[in-house]
């Protein structure tokens, strides 16, 4: 069962609402919702707790930057005497339309450099993930100064609509197996949800 639910992002307020902080604003979220409280961890990044049906599960938000993130991960998993198996990682993802949520038990870390990083430290691809979709990325722009910067007004409602399905989907695998929550959270959102 997952004890572990880290976001990813960038600290610091120039990188706050980016694109790139979704994994950050998910769990900012969550932590207002749930009401727990943010602090420092042991290791490069902040950390809340919050019992869920009986037992405790940890949120990490990494102070590595998102190219390094991986070691504030394997921080978390010594400092906790946790397994790969036991972490979902969330982040943005501009291989995936804005609106749309993927879960993955595994895989390549595709565009993502947080990811990339996170696999290569845990040196294995068998890490639970939830991205969350960006694009695309328009022609003509870099895709590093797409993530960098700032959702149109438009796009932030459609973000926030996002963020509350990825939400419910963090919370339904924390009770469930990943593959029933694939089933229910990878289709297509009706064009009415996005």
């Amino acid at each position: 069962m997952i004890s572990l639910v880290i976001g990813l992002g960038n600290v610091g307020i120039r990188h706050a609402e980016t694109r790139h902080n979704l994994g950050f604003d998910l769990l900012d979220m969550l932590s207002l919702k749930w009401k727990f409280m943010q602090k420092n961890g042991p290791g490069d990044f902040y950390v809340g707790e919050k019992e869920i049906d009986g037992r405790l599960v940890r949120f990490v938000w990494p102070t590595t930057y998102m190219n390094r993130c991986g070691i504030a991960v394997v921080q978390t998993m010594v400092g906790y005497n946790l397994t790969p198996a036991d972490i979902l990682i969330t982040y943005d993802d501009f291989d995936l339309p804005l609106g749309k949520i993927r879960i993955r038990t595994r895989g390549s870390a595709g565009s993502h450099n947080g990811m990339e990083s996170i696999i290569e430290h845990l040196e294995t691809e068998e890490i639970l993930r939830l991205r969350m979709g960006t694009g695309p990325v328009p022609e003509g722009i870099d895709p590093m100064e797409f993530v960098l910067g700032r959702f149109t007004d438009d796009e932030a409602e459609i973000k926030n609509k996002m963020l509350e399905k990825a939400g419910e989907a963090v919370l339904y695998l924390l009770k469930n197996r990943p593959e029933q929550a694939m089933t229910l959270y990878n289709q297509d959102p009706a064009p009415d949800e996005i």
